[in-house]
């Protein structure tokens, strides 16, 4: 058995996690420790610059409110936000957020991420509230702004430890415990602040996919809920939990966000393309019909059957 050396380091701020939101709280948290005599400290169990769900990059930013030039008020993003979930907001949470999500995108753009623009210098729309961009490295060019400002301020991004728990000083988060998933350390973060970035958590439900497709999931699958664990384990109270998010599988066909539908956009193709698309990316039951209303030789309580759909010519 491996001896294992333990690891020990005592920071202000500990970063858990190494997706866009950890990068985020790195370049913020770097930025006001620094002023303020504080140091911050970033761990990842991936490599950072491609950690997340981000990872592989992104087609598009599903939100730009635009209320600099007059294309969108805040309201009219609290209702839209609202509205998509179906009344389930706290409407001054999202508020604030609306507040930064231009902010946001316009620091992307200075690190270097390519938008679509048009003649006049707008950005390119898809819909009301989404633009679009060349964003291969989206995560990449975050991860280096995050980095050069940890650097700057003297501070640390330690990859590839895999954090387990939160260490605990009564009720009060301490620090968080870990391993390396290279070498035989063992290692014990202690800490003033505690930021648990480490993604969300997939096949919370069984998928009807099996086999091979079981493993395939829109968000990555690395996502294994290590946010929500170290939360619950800490004894902290869950709030804004209530949403899921549960996409509806095309049939035989698995790509990226936005792939197909851009796609299906193309104009030299678009009248074969739609009537492919009609078919064969169709959810199965989208393309099932209602029988009329009649008993069922199983149920005497049924008083629908679903009938398959018609071979293709």
């Amino acid at each position: 058995m491996a001896n294992w050396e333990t690891v020990e380091v005592t920071t202000d701020l500990l970063i858990c996690g190494g997706g866009m939101a950890a990068a985020g709280a790195a370049v913020e948290g770097a930025y006001w420790a620094k002023k303020n005599g504080l140091k911050v400290t970033v761990v990842d169990k991936a490599a950072f610059a491609r950690s997340g769900a981000v990872a592989m990059g992104l087609s598009a930013i599903n939100e730009y409110v635009g209320y600099a030039k007059g294309d969108n008020t805040l309201e009219d993003y609290v209702r839209y936000v609202r509205n998509d979930l179906m009344g389930i907001a706290r409407d001054d949470l999202v508020y604030n957020i609306a507040r930064h999500v231009d902010g946001s995108v316009h620091l992307f753009e200075k690190w270097g991420l390519p938008i679509w623009t048009d003649e006049n210098g707008k950005y390119v729309r898809e819909g009301r509230w989404q633009i679009m961009i060349n964003g291969e490295s989206y995560k990449v060019i975050v991860a280096e702004a995050a980095k050069n400002a940890m650097e700057k301020a003297g501070f640390e991004i330690l990859e590839r430890i895999f954090i387990v728990g939160p260490i605990m000083d009564g009720d009060r988060v301490a620090g968080a415990y870990g391993f390396s998933t290279r070498e035989d350390k063992f290692y014990i973060f202690k800490a003033k602040a505690v930021c648990a970035m480490m993604g969300g958590a997939v096949h919370v439900f069984r998928p009807r996919s099996i086999g091979e497709g079981l493993g395939r999931s829109w968000y990555p699958p690395f996502n294994s809920g290590s946010t929500a664990y170290f939360t619950i384990a800490a004894g902290a109270e869950m709030t804004n939990q209530e949403v899921r998010f549960i996409p509806v599988r095309f049939k035989d066909a698995y790509g990226p966000v936005g792939a197909w539908f851009l796609l299906f956009k193309s104009r030299s193709r678009q009248t074969c393309v739609t009537t492919w698309a009609c078919w064969t990316l169709t959810p199965a039951w989208a393309r099932c019909t209602w029988s009329p209303p009649r008993p069922s030789r199983t149920s005497p309580t049924s008083t629908r059957t679903m009938r398959r759909p018609s071979k293709r010519r």
